[in-house]
């Protein structure tokens, strides 16, 4: 590789730096607030909870995995409740208990947790003899993505007055924020479903999320080697 071609490939690799810190990135105004506020502030910390996880694509694209193929409600209820426990447990206890991990590693698994579901979603991990919980497989991952935005927060170096009340009320936040993003997943997936090309396009459809988790992954693994490098 010529000097020329190894400078463009750095420049592509920390052009890519910025959209792999954006997962869970809490930044910017709310990342002020947080490292500024004093006391439980129930409301505020809940708001911020529910945005992102609106915003945050990575725990969209996973919900949209777990939710495609769910039919039933309760179905649905039951998975997603299981990612929420999962979730709920690593959140706070990073945060309350400082449970340290690299940002960038978690994140990297949380790009993979889209890729399994997709090929979980095209049959790719059907073998004979051979299966694994789709039930315990969406708490593991629930977990995973719960320590992802804990790593985001313990960064801020968050006020300890209130810190548990606040944890609280940013998590209920998270939940009620994922619960609105379902409902739309879902609502979004009932009309898909009652057109006679769902069939056709769900392969596809679920090839361009396994692809999406695969994109989420290299900018991670690529911020953290190159973080290790340096």
């Amino acid at each position: 590789m010529t000097r020329r071609s190894q400078a463009v490939c750095s420049g592509m690799l920390c052009g890519a730096l910025p959209i792999a810190a954006w997962a869970h990135q809490v930044a910017g105004s709310d990342a002020a607030y947080l490292q500024s506020v004093h006391g439980v502030q129930v409301g505020p910390l809940a708001y911020l909870g529910a945005k992102h996880m609106m915003t945050g694509y990575d725990h969209l694209l996973y919900l949209a995995g777990i939710t495609f193929f769910l039919y039933r409600l309760r179905d649905v209820a039951a998975y997603v409740t299981l990612f929420a426990v999962g979730h709920s447990i690593t959140l706070l206890l990073g945060v309350l208990a400082g449970v340290h991990v690299d940002a960038h590693a978690v994140d990297a698994v949380i790009g993979l947790s889209v890729v399994y579901k997709a090929v979980e979603n095209i049959g790719g991990l059907r073998r004979p003899g051979w299966s694994i919980s789709p039930r315990a497989a969406v708490l593991a991952f629930g977990l995973a993505h719960g320590l992802g935005l804990a790593t985001k927060l313990q960064e801020l170096h968050l006020p300890t007055a209130g810190l548990v009340g606040n944890m609280l009320a940013f998590n209920v936040g998270v939940e009620l924020g994922q619960l609105a993003a379902l409902i739309l997943i879902w609502l979004v997936l009932q009309a898909w479903r009652r057109r006679p090309a769902f069939a056709r396009q769900a392969l596809v459809a679920n090839v361009v999320l396994m692809g999406a988790g695969f994109v989420l992954f290299e900018y991670q693994l690529t911020a953290l080697l190159l973080t290790r490098a340096h």
